[in-house]
């Protein structure tokens, strides 16, 4: 019997119909004494568990990344969000990047990146 080439052997699954190729599997897997399905499975689980993981995801960080043009305003609302004094608002609106705030729920997060980017800053939501 003549040697099939990967391309041969594909036109021939092509052409079984479903039953066909999973009665084929079953016999396939009895012969070589292995699992089809472990190694199915296990690939559709590695993007599935990250995008799970992306879904689930439930404490956000609010990033300053740049203050603009008005810095006092946004330094304002720096010192509202946070518990911050003037000095340490300050400094934090000088270094940036900085974290604001950090580990909150995604409508607290989205409260105050809308808060920053009213005052003029350049926020980044992680």
């Amino acid at each position: 019997m003549a040697k099939l080439s990967q391309e041969d052997l594909l036109a021939q699954f092509e052409e079984m119909t479903l039953i066909e190729l999973s009665e084929f599997v079953k016999a396939f897997e009895e012969k070589f004494d292995v699992t089809a399905a472990a190694a199915v499975a296990a690939a559709p689980a590695g993007p599935a568990a990250a995008a799970e993981t992306v879904e689930e995801k439930d404490e956000f960080d609010v990033i300053l990344t740049g203050a603009g043009d008005k810095k006092i305003q946004v330094i304002k609302v720096v010192r509202e969000l946070t518990s911050l004094g003037l000095k340490e608002a300050k400094d934090l609106v000088d270094g940036t990047p900085k974290p604001v705030l950090e580990k909150v729920n995604k409508e607290a997060a989205d409260k105050a990146a809308e808060a920053l980017k009213g005052a003029g800053a350049a926020v980044e939501v992680k």
